[in-house]
């Protein structure tokens, strides 16, 4: 389906550009008609360059979440509760960015105006301001320094990564929801893996910890946005004034209860996640008492091993998904038993334990990854908007991964001293049961 060959019924729309701005990469794909779900598959090579965009992207903005500010931190200050302190004025910065950009760059790229696309720009323009926010960083010297360069980073990062949640309700056919789902979930998951290990890698060299990823997410998510068969806009029939910028950041959860609900799965999963996750680090060190080396080393073998067991889990339970047509029990048992996972931590007194809790925590979070996106395809509001409320629900994703460090920095410095991680993995426990629950009261999807 092209954008000048809709199907019967539609009427020729002047705003739209006939002929579209073909994908530079690959054979040439059909052009998708705006508003209207395609209904061709998508070829096997352009699902490929989906799982690179999102596994570079992820490389690139999740290191420094994983280890590489940690590990910063560390490099300025030996004692734990401040390591913590600087953690939680750093990070959650980036946290009003995630919020800003995420909603703001999905509604620029749905109004977008150029024979590029409304998507390409975006996702390029993104990557390299990403890049050049974690130069910042990596060349900081203070916790100020630090933030500004976060906030950045996570400004940008959520601008292109909006503009490509938004590429893949635009190009996918329902059919593919599920199964491109799931390697979705995978490339991200294997983003945050190499992205763990390079931490090990790169422990003595700030510069290469955080360029390297930097360049290997430019490089993917600049592939991606070449293979895109764009649609184009030359002229937008939308005003963009003060209640068009308000109406950004929201979508009506009392018109449009369902996409409300899963806005909420999303979060608490998240944050429950990244409450644990983002002082994985210090949990290795100050819970079982392995110094930095020893600790980076077990991360990223206990990444290594969440991301296998993920993989596994992302492609069973996509694939079960479009066979049985059934999404939110799958997405609500996958974030209840990621929950139990993050509580069993405190249980946790060897390193082989911690990596018996790795995978069962990479077992439902890629089941949760592979059908979460499927499950929220089929709930958008407006196929004509995809940018605009994939944004907002991008909020879910982005908020809580600035905010969960902030919240967990707090409670850690503040209830357990720098070491004790009850207060903050209780949290998780408790905001995975509440997503688990919202999720289930989701109607129009089985």
């Amino acid at each position: 389906m092209t954008s000048h060959d809709p199907g019967t019924g539609f009427a020729p729309d002047p705003t739209i550009d006939l002929q579209g701005s073909p994908n530079l990469i690959g054979p040439k794909l059909p052009i998708p008609h705006l508003g209207i779900k395609p209904d061709t598959k998508k070829p096997v090579w352009y699902v490929g360059a989906v799982f690179l965009g999102q596994f570079g992207l992820f490389v690139a903005l999740l290191a420094p979440v994983m280890v590489s500010l940690q590990l910063k931190v560390a490099s300025l200050t030996d004692d734990p509760a401040q390591q913590a302190s600087m953690l939680a004025t750093i990070l959650p910065g980036g946290a009003l960015a995630a919020v800003i950009f995420n909603a703001v760059g999905g509604r620029i790229s749905d109004r977008t105006i150029g024979r590029w696309g409304r998507r390409r720009p975006w996702i390029v323009i993104g990557v390299t301001g990403l890049a050049v926010a974690l130069l910042v960083i990596a060349l900081g010297t203070n916790t100020l320094t630090l933030a500004v360069g976060w906030f950045l980073a996570q400004a940008f990062a959520n601008t292109g990564f909006a503009a490509y949640t938004a590429s893949l309700a635009d190009q996918l056919s329902e059919e593919q929801y599920g199964k491109t789902s799931g390697l979705v979930g995978i490339a991200q998951n294997v983003g945050i893996m190499v992205a763990t290990w390079m931490g090990s890698f790169f422990t003595e060299n700030m510069l290469l910890l955080f360029m390297v990823p930097a360049v290997i997410g430019f490089i993917a998510m600049v592939i991606y946005a070449l293979a895109i068969p764009e649609p184009v806009l030359v002229k937008n029939k939308y005003p963009f004034n003060l209640r068009e910028l308000l109406s950004t950041f929201w979508t009506n959860p009392i018109r449009y209860p369902d996409f409300g609900l899963a806005w909420w799965g999303r979060f608490m999963i998240i944050f429950a996640s990244y409450l644990f996750t983002s002082f994985r680090l210090l949990y290795m060190q100050n819970h079982l008492g392995l110094d930095t080396a020893s600790a980076a080393g077990a991360v990223a073998l206990g990444v290594t091993i969440y991301t296998v067991a993920s993989m596994v889990a992302s492609l069973a339970a996509g694939w079960i998904s479009d066979r049985i047509g059934r999404r939110k029990v799958i997405v609500a048992v996958a974030i209840l038993v990621f929950g139990i996972g993050t509580y069993m931590l405190l249980h946790v007194d060897s390193v082989s334990m911690f990596y018996v809790v790795e995978a069962i925590l990479g077992l439902s979070y890629g089941a949760y990854l592979a059908v979460d996106l499927a499950l929220v395809f089929e709930v958008l509001p407006d196929r004509m908007n995809t940018g605009k409320d994939l944004g907002v629900f991008n909020m879910a994703n982005a908020l809580p991964q600035s905010l969960a460090p902030g919240v967990g920095g707090f409670l850690l410095a503040n209830l357990g001293g720098g070491t004790d991680f009850t207060a903050l993995l209780v949290l998780a426990l408790a905001a995975a049961v509440l997503g688990a629950v919202l999720t289930m009261f989701i109607r129009s999807v089985k």
